[in-house]
């Protein structure tokens, strides 16, 4: 098995993380929640905007034209996709049950289960386009993706395990959401495999940029202050860009960069 492929699946495995904070009962402080959200996007936006666009347009045979263009592709496409998947507020469904807002519980977290499988699907190919292309950069989407997959599981679980008492549904459709990003990188794994092109990869890059830009605007970011109104989700994105530069500055000067 490939190293972008385990990469992917760690990546979608930590939804199912999630799920079991859910059922035991050790649910992250919102505050909490909120940080490694805005965390996740940081790391999104840096090695997306530093490392992979600007690598893809360096890729011998690419155009500044192509590679922008792939770059747009991905940003409109994803808020396209978004527009049209149902969108339910993660937070209101996991307060539901303290609120005693029971009724339709169920209908609400499948709506939620199916607009999270949705969008994990493009993030299981970018992990692994990414990490096939370039390690070092394939190691930091997938632990962005990781980092806000756990809060996913939480949204999920919680909301099922409320409204059917079951704990082993309400990790079976964390794990659904959680599978469709697996697939995603499967799918890519099979489709591309290695002898795809240097320019069809930096191409595919460009555009894989564009949808973390835009996951991380308009879906992390908003995400992040509606889960904690009270503090601004701009400093787990600082704080998530700044680590994840000094992870890739040390790991470009060690002997193995």
């Amino acid at each position: 098995m490939s190293v972008p492929l385990i990469l992917t699946l760690l990546a979608g495995g930590a939804t199912f993380v999630g799920a079991l904070l859910a059922i035991i009962g050790q649910k992250p402080s919102n505050r909490v929640l909120a940080f490694a959200l805005g965390f996740a996007a940081g790391i999104m936006l840096l090695i997306s905007l530093m490392e992979m666009l600007p690598a893809a347009l360096d890729t011998q045979g690419m155009s500044p034209m192509l590679g922008y263009g792939m770059f747009i592709i991905g940003l409109v496409g994803y808020f396209m996709l978004d527009r049209m998947l149902p969108h339910q507020h993660a937070h209101d469904l996991m307060d539901a049950p303290k609120a005693g807002k029971t009724r339709n519980l169920r209908r609400t977290a499948m709506l939620l289960t199916l607009g999270i499988s949705l969008h994990n699907f493009p993030e299981g190919i970018a992990t692994f386009v990414t990490a096939s292309s370039d390690l070092e950069l394939g190691m930091g989407i997938a632990l962005a993706v990781a980092i806000h997959n756990i809060p996913e599981g939480l949204a999920v679980a919680g909301p099922v395990y409320a409204a059917t008492g079951s704990k082993t549904k309400a990790l079976w459709w964390a794990s659904v959401s959680g599978f469709a990003e697996i697939l995603g990188g499967l799918l890519a794994f099979f489709l591309l495999g290695p002898a795809i092109s240097p320019v069809l990869m930096a191409s595919i890059m460009a555009m894989v940029a564009g949808i973390m830009v835009a996951l991380s605007v308009d879906e992390l970011m908003p995400l992040a202050k509606e889960i904690d109104p009270q503090n601004n989700p701009s400093y787990g994105v600082l704080c998530g860009m700044t680590v994840m530069g000094f992870s890739l500055t040390l790991l470009q000067s060690s002997p193995l960069g």
